[in-house]
């Protein structure tokens, strides 16, 4: 029974007229279309001229950026033969040749594309181990492309090696790779290695200038930008968001100013929506609480935001991308650093521009610190929502503290007798934020907002230490401190190891190698601390007896001599240990026990047990 079709309904295009995405349109076909790539251009051209290909080539590089493009490009070039069909290899294929058209639509016999993805096993690797010892079909070069190639198994590389170091002379292997590092190290020795680069935002904008030219539609300057920035250095990524870019665009109007037909227009703002980049508002709004110390405030914009779907950590991640971006913006406003960014809306570069001018760099380096850490907790926690939850509330509270170096001009300054004063008037509290924390007390309502923001928003204003003295100007004669001084005096007494065995284990908490050395060739001359001298029985490197100066003299407190003498000395604590354990051998040996076994099995041999801490336990 014939099939019947409702004519009344929609039909879909027929497959001549299908729609083809702008990644796969505008795929380059010649070098020349290449986006920056102009070194391996340079290298590809100059090794077709003189004659010296290389059997195997690998791309690497991030996704988008011309690997597999690059390998057919190869293909076409090596077996162009020019529209007259007497060509040679070149490095500007015609492009009109059987070949080139052919390569170019993925049907050319002996251009083999394989995704290792797909085909990962030793069998698929033996069928092209086989296929290798035959001739091309037409074309003058046998061409096997292989599309991440990392994905093969270790037995398909191994498999593979000898095929690809001394392949036939009519055959070439192409491959590409996101990860080269999982290429094993014998398959990179045998290929020509190519790292294709990242594609500039400036290159991918005049890019999208020019399909935006040839698909006869408008996008604004700043919206290709955005664009090629999102596409983070990747050609198919920024034509995917240029065609949902069009697709998102509205139209012009009705008729243009010459009768035109209507066509889309691609504004800043349509990508920056489309992008989700509008949401920086609500996250700059959230960083602004943070900044005024509102906890509760800023617990419920993140609840706001978790509802609407936004995970707790790409909103961690965007208060770090804003405390970046004003760190850079206050930079930029001393060093001339300063350019617009496509990706901020107007209101957003206010914003910046008026934090970096009321921060300083020590609590925009602190807050960084403080979100890095809670991005860290968030990504690994079991409940990502309290994690985060958390990790506001700590750097909220976090920044209400007094700057540590702030805080070591008060006690310098005699602010410890404040802080210590169990006495002091209650009206002089208001008088220096940073001692609230100190004490333990809370401020006024009416003040909390500017109370933890001061240290925030102020942090290279230090109180006065001034301010501190006129609250007990009756303790001043008191000694109290005076006997403080006294009794810490006798601590600083140099105190020395009692022998080298106890010099050597003391230098061993902090200076491992140092004291391995002096345990394995430093034999004893003399020890007077704080002198040494000893000899080597080794060659070591000529600052040794610095080194171990520099040691002592740090972990004692006490300048110490170390020399080098000719005299032999004692046994190093090395061979000391060793023939501590010759003589429990011959002890355990001269056993009547062990005798008669020795007897009874003369080939027998005594295994004896290594202690690793022998050498600190036997010279205890």
């Amino acid at each position: 029974m014939p099939l019947m079709f409702d004519e009344s309904q929609p039909q879909p295009p027929p497959a001549d007229s299908a729609y083809r995405v702008l990644a796969r349109k505008y795929r380059p076909q010649s070098f020349q279309q290449l986006l920056g790539q102009d070194a391996m251009v340079q290298t590809l051209g100059n090794a077709i001229k003189r004659g010296r290909l290389a059997h195997a080539f690998l791309m690497t590089g991030v996704r988008g950026v011309g690997k597999t493009s690059t390998a057919r490009l190869i293909a076409k070039a090596l077996n162009c033969i020019g529209p007259d069909g007497q060509g040679g290899p070149t490095i500007d294929p015609c492009g009109v040749c059987e070949p080139c058209r052919a390569i170019a639509e993925g049907r050319h016999i002996d251009v083999i594309e394989m995704d290792a993805a797909s085909h990962t096993g030793v069998d698929d690797v033996r069928e092209i181990i086989e296929a290798v010892r035959y001739a091309a079909v037409s074309a003058r070069y046998k061409i096997y492309i292989i599309d991440e190639v990392h994905m093969l198994s270790r037995n398909a590389f191994n498999a593979l090696l000898k095929t690809l170091e001394e392949p036939p002379a009519h055959v070439k292997f192409l491959f590409a790779t996101t990860e080269v590092n999982k290429v094993p190290i014998t398959v990179l020795s045998r290929c020509q290695r190519f790292d294709l680069k990242r594609i500039s935002a400036e290159m991918l904008a005049g890019h999208f200038a020019h399909v935006v030219e040839a698909e006869s539609f408008a996008a604004e300057p700043d919206a290709l930008k955005l664009i090629a920035q999102a596409a983070e250095g990747s050609a198919r990524d920024g034509l995917s968001i240029l065609d949902q870019a069009i697709a998102h665009a509205e139209m012009e109007g009705a008729e243009g100013a010459g009768g035109d037909e209507a066509r889309p227009l691609v504004t800043a703002a349509h990508v920056r929506d489309m992008l989700g980049l509008s949401d920086r508002g609500a996250v700059r709004r959230l960083f602004g609480l943070i900044l005024e110390g509102k906890s509760e405030e800023a617990l419920v914009a993140l609840s706001q935001q978790h509802d609407l779907g936004v995970e707790p950590l790409p909103i961690l991640r965007g208060l770090m991308e804003i405390v970046h971006a004003v760190t850079i913006a206050k930079a930029g406003a001393k060093t001339g650093r300063g350019q617009d960014d496509p990706t901020q809306s107007a209101e957003e570069r206010e914003a910046l521009a008026e934090w970096a001018s009321r921060l300083g760099f020590a609590p925009l380096h602190r807050l960084w610190q403080l979100l890095l850490k809670g991005h860290e907790e968030v990504s690994r926690a079991i409940m990502p929502m309290q994690a985060a939850e958390m990790a506001l509330l700590r750097i909220i509270h976090a920044a209400s503290l007094p700057d540590p170096s702030d805080l070591a001009r008060m006690l310098a300054g005699g602010g410890a007798a404040a802080l210590s004063a169990p006495s002091a008037p209650a009206a002089a509290t208001p008088a220096s934020p940073d001692t609230v924390p100190s004490q333990g007390m809370t401020p006024p309502p009416h003040d909390e907002a500017e109370s933890e923001i001061a240290p925030i928003f102020a942090p290279e204003t230090p109180p006065p230490p001034a301010s501190v003295q006129p609250m007990a100007p009756e303790p001043a004669p008191v000694a109290a401190p005076q006997p403080a001084v006294q009794e810490v005096a006798p601590v600083h007494q140099p105190i020395f190891p009692a022998d080298f065995p106890a010099l050597v284990r003391l230098i061993d908490e902090k200076h491992a190698l140092l004291a391995n050395e002096l345990y394995d060739c430093a034999s004893l001359v003399r020890y007077n601390a704080p002198e040494l001298v000893i000899h080597l029985t080794q060659s070591l490197r000529p600052e040794f007896p610095v080194d171990v100066a520099a040691a002592l003299t740090k972990m004692t407190g006490e300048r110490w001599t170390v020399t080098l003498s000719d005299e032999m000395g004692e046994p190093t604590l090395r061979g000391r240990e060793l023939a501590d354990i010759e003589a429990a051998k011959e002890a355990v040996l001269d056993h009547p026990v062990l005798k008669a076994a020795k007897a009874a099995f003369p080939d027998a041999e005594l295994e004896w047990p290594i202690n690793e801490n022998a050498k600190w336990s036997a010279n205890a």
